[in-house]
């Protein structure tokens, strides 16, 4: 396969493909895109090159989830492009990039944004829309030069084809950006893709094979500075330091302390790093609690709880009975990622430049700095912000010189956003024949993804929970009473988004009640649940399916498997997991099968490994030990000791996609969620033991 590397690397600000002459617009079609020599522009999605290579500038951030093969791939199908012609680039920092889904998702108007698995289903319709008008001009100036209809004419492997005649797109690119665009252009019939639906190369692979990727730390600049920093603990501030200790070093060059930070920039990171560690820098800072735990207990019986959903009448449908009764915790959780927090900044004759990773390029404040968004290396949404963007900014106007800072990781363990931890009081009423009648939660918790870009756009932390912080709290069971209230939880760290979040949280809390009840209604778990999907048919085929292939046992006493089931980012899945507690007292899963519903498929190779991945990282949240705080920061754990899964680990996975024509729904983060139920549900059946707080713990069940 070819890729087109100079594509891959725009962006990436290594001083490739940055500034480039706006000489080649089209006369008609407008276009955010710059075209380089011997390229044409179709509006500002697509460009064409005069030896048929086809460009896709693709607004989302790559971090590993596929996405800019799968954009690129929609655009190849409608197009009928050769795929081993096809380059991507990041889409530039203007508006028609915004988010489509932005709205819908509970996040801010116009914002561009990767998150909340909604980039094929954000911009599938886009670009489909955009490659069709790009084919038909393409069509028309072919057709224009044979003196045929159009309509007898199409497109395929990169070439307009009229019977035995031929001609590439490169051929045409010129002749047809001139035109002007249709007003309305038939999208391809579903029976005429060719590309859609195959497990095509993934773009990244080969320049992430290669080392030839580039992070934000890869970034290298002529007479570049490198810089370590220590943060301060939340409501703390910097009260001590040795400078002199800082001064006796060698390649040491400048050193900045502020109330919130101190960083040291030295002609290599590892003297800057040696730098700080002499220094020994004290903050102050509250004490804080060892375990949160008790500020969600705190919230809970403390009332403030406010209505987000109701159906029904749920006070009317338990009074005067006694419903079961729950309470589920999920812990906050951290990243725990391999990518160092990193940026680089310089200042210029034409201002300030800075290279950071970020999910929402764009939104809030660069501090007047032009921005080169990085991919992330870390998947799981640490990178939504960077707290090294404004210090290295800081530090290279203060220097003169280039200067890249990196956190080290213990820095980043001590200031991950992580996610925010939730607590849940479930009720419930049995009705006819086990039928769950009434449900109800209560839960006290906050907004990660909403925080974050409240300080993105420097608005402060939001006062309420929203559609972001309570999204997946619904049950997806056709339940005729339900009521779901709210209690926003001040906490005293730092929280932030993280994949699959809160979905995650909030299907662990229902699918281990749903357990629960099943099994208190003496009914299969299996069929307690499929009685109540009358009305989500797409979960039920997913439950169905992956007990199929599991070979579902029951889930009765001795077994080892339980099921889960999750609708969420406009997708399904259904998931069997085979677990039991090992000789260590450790669980210990040891096969999982998935059934996924995720629409129309754009690139099943992609889904099944996006999938599969989500269900490894949901393991180790799910069994990794929750962390301890210190001065409201997780404490430090080296990487080797915090027990995430090895290779010996990693269970049997089976992923089944069920074919289905509906539009595109989102995947990267669906894994992540039935996995924690579905491991608890198995422990229980095999040992009677009900897990009810993630990470698990089994010194504390019930």
């Amino acid at each position: 396969m070819r890729i087109d590397r100079r594509s891959l690397l725009i962006g990436g600000g290594v001083g490739v493909g940055l500034i480039v002459a706006f000489s080649l617009w089209p006369h008609h079609w407008k276009s955010e895109l710059s075209a380089g020599k011997g390229e044409q522009t179709f509006g500002s999605f697509i460009k064409v090159a005069r030896d048929g290579k086809v460009t896709v500038a693709v607004p989302q951030v790559e971090v590993g989830q596929g996405t800019w093969t799968g954009l690129a791939q929609i655009v190849a199908d409608e197009l009928g492009a050769a795929w081993e012609t096809v380059g991507v680039e990041p889409a530039p920092l203007a508006k028609a990039y915004a988010n489509p889904l932005a709205e819908e998702e509970g996040l801010p108007k116009g914002i561009r944004i990767t998150a909340n698995s909604t980039s094929l289903r954000a911009y599938e319709q886009p670009l489909r829309e955009a490659a069709a008008t790009a084919r038909a001009m393409l069509v028309g100036a072919a057709a224009d030069r044979w003196n045929v209809s159009p309509s007898e004419c199409d497109t395929a492997d990169g070439f307009v084809i009229n019977g035995v005649r031929t001609v590439t797109f490169g051929e045409l690119a010129e002749e047809a950006a001139g035109r002007a665009p249709p007003m309305r252009t038939p999208l391809r019939p579903a029976g005429k893709s060719h590309l859609i639906g195959q497990p095509l190369q993934r773009l990244d692979g080969p320049a992430k094979a290669d080392g030839s990727w580039r992070f934000a730390a890869d970034v290298r600049l002529p007479g570049m500075l490198f810089a370590s920093a220590r943060l301060a603990p939340p409501g703390g501030r910097l009260t001590s330091y040795n400078r002199e200790a800082i001064a006796a070093l060698p390649g040491v060059r400048h050193v900045a302390a502020r109330d919130g930070w101190i960083a040291v920039v030295a002609e290599t990171w590892w003297a800057a790093e040696r730098a700080l560690h002499t220094a020994n820098p004290v903050f102050s800072g509250d004490k804080g609690l060892p375990d949160p735990r008790p500020l969600f207990e705190g919230a809970l019986a403390s009332g403030g709880a406010r209505e987000w959903f109701s159906r029904g009448d749920y006070a009317g449908a338990v009074r005067g009975s006694r419903p079961l009764a729950a309470t589920y915790y999920a812990a906050p959780s951290q990243h725990v990622g391999l990518e160092p927090t990193a940026a680089t900044a310089r200042v210029g004759a034409d201002g300030a430049e800075l290279w950071a990773t970020t999910l929402a390029p764009g939104f809030g404040k660069a501090n007047g700095s032009t921005l080169y968004p990085m991919p992330a290396g870390e998947p799981a949404g640490a990178a939504m912000e960077s707290p090294a963007a404004p210090i290295a900014l800081e530090l290279t106007k203060a220097t003169g010189r280039p200067v890249q800072l990196t956190l080290s990781q213990s820095s980043c363990q001590n200031h991950d956003r992580v996610s925010p931890g939730a607590m849940a009081r479930m009720t419930a009423l049995p009705g006819t024949g086990g039928i769950t009648a009434a449900w109800a939660m209560k839960v006290a918790t906050a907004d990660g993804l909403g925080t974050a870009l409240a300080r993105l756009g420097e608005k402060g932390v939001p006062g309420k929970l929203g559609q972001t912080g309570l999204d997946g709290s619904v049950p997806p069971y056709t339940i005729a009473h339900v009521r779901i209230d709210a209690v926003s939880t001040p906490l005293p760290y730092e929280f932030g988004y993280m994949r699959g979040s809160p979905q995650r949280e909030f299907a662990f809390f229902t699918e281990s009640f749903i357990d629960e009840l099943a099994h208190a209604a003496g009914m299969e778990p299996l069929a307690f649940r499929m009685s109540m999907l009358g009305g989500n048919g797409r979960l039920a085929r997913c439950l169905q399916a992956a007990t199929r292939m599991a070979n579902w046992d029951g889930g009765g006493a001795a077994s080892t498997m339980g099921i889960a089931g999750a609708s969420a980012f406009g997708s399904c899945i259904g998931l069997v997991a085979s677990a039991s507690i090992g000789d260590d007292q450790r669980v210990k899963v040891h096969r999982l099968v998935a059934a996924v519903d995720c629409g129309r498929v754009i690139n099943s190779g992609i889904v099944e490994q996006q999938i599969s991945a989500g269900l490894i990282w949901a393991l180790a949240q799910a069994t990794v030990p929750r962390p301890e705080w210190i001065a409201g920061m997780p404490r430090v754990r080296p990487i080797g000791g915090i027990a995430l899964p090895r290779l010996s680990d990693a269970p049997e996975i089976v992923v089944q996609i069920i074919p289905s024509s509906d539009a595109p729904g989102g995947v990267s983060g669906l894994g992540c969620i039935p996995l924690a139920p579905a491991v608890a549900n198995a422990i229980h059946a095999g040992s009677g033991r009900r897990l009810r707080g993630l990470p698990f713990d089994l010194m504390a069940t019930a």
